[in-house]
């Protein structure tokens, strides 16, 4: 998948944040409710239009 927008960019997380641990929990309690493996990503808005 490809998303093109100069409204959003991936979100900079700092590896020792607790941001990550949430993502990861939350990928891992998606998984176990779907059955199938989740990749969850954050993207911080730019501020630009378009």
């Amino acid at each position: 998948m490809k998303i093109e927008t100069k409204k959003y960019e991936v979100a900079p997380l700092p590896e020792e944040s607790q941001v990550l641990e949430v993502i990861k929990n939350a990928e891992a309690r998606l998984a176990e409710l779907t059955g199938s493996e989740i990749t969850l990503i954050a993207y911080s808005k730019t501020g630009e239009e378009s």
